[in-house]
């Protein structure tokens, strides 16, 4: 049970906020460790609605420069990359272990670089010098050899869609020496020269997925093209130049995988593909494979951006799929140890888009409220005694209705707010709307940048703390009082969708800060509600090298 005497006198020991936020409110900052865990979970480098890349740039490097811990760095760039699923931080982290420590930048180099988009990042910020050298030393140009001689002519033909750098950038730099005549060939069509400088390869000893590439591209029918799509294993947008016509088009959607199926939607209408009715039916039925979603273990994040990009012209069967692939999706996500209060950021910074700007043409539709409110709504359909609060200097008033899917109940709860932010508000009315309502705890979804508390702006609460230590130290005591010997503790668990680098609620044996909004975040929540001792820090050092 919990430690009574403990929790009776916690408020003597709230401790002070001795931290700003980015938006001027009182706050904790997080040790270096944690902080640069957030920030590899979050960041992207483009710019958010508090901070510009430059300035998220500048952060991380400084936390970079505070962490002299070279084997936590190598770990947190393995974690931000196999369990955040971020590109730029791992890239980042993969950088700065180049000049630190070449031993580990070695020994995580193919598991952060483990496709040719993070490859091209990882070359992008050598050149740029701010990690280091701007050429390739000895042992950077190894790395780059090693991974151009083992990638199989598929990841290299995808790693060849892109530039500034492109892979014939990296090629004529990395200066791979090829195992056989046909890698020499390979590496020779890739860079662009002529036939004569391949010598001794000639274009027969290019591989055969790339002598099929070029058949597809010179084809003059669409016969041509089907007929070749059956041998031939390379991404759309590799053909997607030459394709002729609707009947193509639906081919290669045949052969797309679940991922590039879901996020070309858009693609897929534009080009005819939908006006066949057995063919969206097929790709619907392709959506929603239960087996599928399970056995990869799909989240239902991936389908809310699907939906939130799909256009008013693709089919609503599609959608629908859409729809009923999240719902399945949700039994990937885990069930609590009891009902939880959900505080669900609706403020206007959580308009801002989840990955930050990049410009026109280039910035998601998915905003750090879809996400938040995605992230709630699968808690709650998972657990579904907890309860939503929708806050931003007001805690909203939500009727779920249980006939809504998930993605229509995300979609409701992010049309809320768009005012300032106040983080203790969910707390806040816990502790009065459902004081005598047991919970396993809270989960705070928000970018942290919380600066009113009690309708006043940067105003602290007890003893100098937080508004949201001081409700939170409220709740506790209600919880205690009212579930006794059967209570553990309740936990307070604060998601930060932002790269930032302070808290409304430090770390302690009952709070929790976490960063990401990837799918490993809803185990990190199960396991410390269920007692889990563990922390943010502590699941990035449990990665093995």
């Amino acid at each position: 049970m919990a430690n009574k005497t403990l929790f009776s006198r916690l408020t003597a020991l709230l401790p002070r906020a001795t931290a700003q936020n980015l938006a001027g409110g009182p706050a904790y900052a997080l040790p270096p460790k944690q902080a640069l865990a957030q920030f590899a979970a979050t960041g992207c480098f483009n710019g958010t609605y508090y901070a510009d890349a430059e300035a998220q740039l500048s952060t991380l490097m400084s936390l970079i420069h505070q962490v002299n811990d070279n084997v936590f760095l190598a770990k947190l760039a393995v974690y931000s990359r196999e369990r955040a699923y971020m590109k730029d931080m791992p890239a980042a982290l993969a950088a700065t272990l180049a000049a630190r420590d070449t031993v580990l930048f070695h020994q995580v180099f193919e598991r952060v670089v483990d496709n040719g988009r993070v490859l091209r990042t990882l070359f992008q910020m050598v050149r740029s010098g701010q990690f280091g050298k701007k050429s390739l030393s000895s042992s950077l140009q190894r790395a780059f050899q090693r991974w151009l001689n083992a990638a199989s002519v598929e990841k290299l033909l995808s790693a060849s869609i892109g530039h500034d750098p492109s892979l014939r950038d990296i090629l004529r730099m990395a200066r791979p020496t090829p195992s056989d005549n046909s890698r020499r060939a390979l590496f020779g069509w890739l860079t662009d020269k002529e036939q004569s400088k391949w010598a001794p390869a000639t274009a027969v000893d290019l591989p055969e997925q790339v002598q099929l590439l070029v058949a597809f591209r010179a084809a003059e029918t669409s016969d041509e093209q089907i007929v070749l799509l059956e041998k031939l294993h390379a991404r759309w947008d590799l053909l997607a130049d030459t394709a002729k016509g609707p009947k193509v088009w639906a081919a290669m959607a045949q052969k797309m995988g679940p991922q590039a199926l879901r996020m070309n939607l858009n693609t897929l209408q534009r080009h005819g593909v939908f006006e066949d009715k057995a063919m969206v039916q097929a790709v619907a039925d392709r959506l929603a494979d239960e087996n599928e979603i399970r056995r990869s273990r799909q989240f239902p994040y991936q389908f809310f951006a699907a939906y939130l990009n799909a256009s008013n012209e693709v089919p609503q069967a599609i959608k629908a799929a859409l729809h009923k692939a999240a719902e399945i999706a949700c039994g990937n996500v885990p069930v609590l140890p009891g009902p939880v209060v959900i505080g669900l950021d609706v403020s206007g910074s959580m308009q801002s888009p989840i990955t930050g700007n990049r410009g026109h043409g280039s910035t998601t539709k998915m905003r750090c409220v879809d996400v938040a409110a995605l992230v709630a709504a699968a808690l709650l359909r998972r657990n579904p005694d907890s309860i939503v609060v929708p806050f931003d200097t007001k805690a909203f008033d939500v009727k779920i209705d249980p006939s809504d899917s998930i993605l229509s109940l995300a979609d409701r709860l992010a049309k809320y707010g768009g005012g300032g932010t106040d983080c203790s508000l969910p707390i806040c009315k816990a502790n009065t709307n459902y004081a005598q309502r047991k919970f396993a705890g809270v989960v705070l979804v928000s970018d942290n940048e919380s600066w009113v508390y009690q309708n006043r702006p940067y105003f602290y609460g007890t003893n100098g703390a937080t508004g949201a230590m001081t409700e939170w130290q409220q709740f506790v005591q209600n919880q205690v009082k009212l579930q006794g010997d059967d209570i553990t503790g309740p936990k307070l668990i604060c998601i930060d969708l932002q790269p930032n680098g302070t808290t409304q609620a430090p770390d302690r044996s009952d709070i929790l800060n976490v960063g990401g909004f990837s799918d490993a975040v809803f185990e990190v929540i199960s396991a410390f509600l269920s007692g889990d001792a563990g922390r943010f820090v502590a699941e990035v050092e449990a990665v093995t090298l």
